[in-house]
């Protein structure tokens, strides 16, 4: 089997290097993997017509949605869409197969605050909550239009990524598994994906040349307590969770502003319906919810 180009467009993004190290590893015959950085304009004048593949991992990550000015919304749709669909335009233009797109999950709004419940099914008609989440969707739109028959996209809408190395809420809640003494045993669910469930599912629909939206996701949702406790386990440290705590989870829930905010974060519910994240001929959950935290957290 011919190895796949892939081209990667946006240096030093945690999935893209993740992926690259991932299939190196796994698929080392069947992948030929370079990176390029957005940031000069001196990718316009390249030649994409020698890759099968172009894997768009540039764009500004979530922002502090509630405090930011004009100025830098639009600096986000510039990045996070503008220039994501002028990639995809040149990958077309240029003759590459497949064009793969990370949108998010961000893009159905925010989670549902605790006690609440959010599944969201093929039903569920996306509907950002703010600019981060709607500078996703146009360009998640705006990408799939390009599609024809000689040209595939894949746009990737993953719930939550963690994994060593990886940013945002999974490194809060494993810096509070291993100072805790106790923590809420609160019954919520949040889709997850592991970075190496996500890395495998790239390299498949990448040797398949596969186009359309996909929801990937881990085998099982997550219990934020469950995890904390998992993280805690694997770490040598012990916590106690206890349902004492959950009426100042619920006043934490209540109060206007960051806390509020963090507390639904820490402890809402917002996940897919599971019959969205199969697929035939792809098996990506290649780590279940315990390895993948082992996995994390190992030296």
């Amino acid at each position: 089997m011919e190895r796949k180009k892939v081209l990667i467009t946006g240096a030093n993004s945690y999935i893209g290097q993740s992926f690259e190290k991932y299939a190196n590893k796994n698929y080392e015959d069947y992948f030929e993997i370079e990176t390029i950085d957005m940031i000069a304009p001196l990718w316009r004048k390249m030649d994409f017509s020698e890759y099968d593949s172009v894997f768009h991992v540039a764009g500004l990550a979530h922002a502090d949605v509630g405090n930011v000015s004009e100025e830098i919304k639009k600096k986000y749709y510039a990045v996070n869409t503008d220039l994501a669909i002028e990639v995809a335009k040149k990958s077309k233009e240029d003759g590459v197969r497949q064009f793969v797109f990370m949108s998010s999950m961000i893009i159905y709004g925010e989670s549902a605050g605790y006690g609440k419940k959010k599944v969201i099914t093929k039903e569920t008609t996306p509907h950002p909550a703010n600019f981060y989440g709607d500078s996703k969707w146009q360009v998640d739109k705006g990408v799939r239009q390009l599609a024809d028959s000689q040209f595939e996209v894949a746009v990737l809408r993953p719930p939550m990524i963690y994994g060593k190395g990886s940013k945002g809420n999974y490194p809060m809640l494993s810096k509070l598994a291993k100072t805790l003494p106790v923590f809420p045993d609160i019954d919520n669910q949040r889709s997850m994906l592991h970075i190496d469930n996500l890395c495998e599912f790239l390299c498949e629909i990448m040797l398949m040349n596969l186009g359309g939206i996909f929801m990937p996701q881990n085998k099982e949702y997550t219990k934020t307590s469950d995890m904390v406790q998992k993280i805690a386990e694997i770490s040598g440290k012990k916590i106690w969770k206890t349902r004492l705590l959950v009426p100042f989870v619920y006043i934490g829930s209540k109060i206007p502003g960051k806390i509020s905010g963090l507390t639904n974060k820490a402890f809402g519910n917002m996940v897919y319906d599971q019959t969205l994240s199969r697929y035939d001929g792809i098996e990506y959950q290649v780590v279940d919810l315990y390895e993948s935290i082992r996995r994390t957290e190992k030296q």
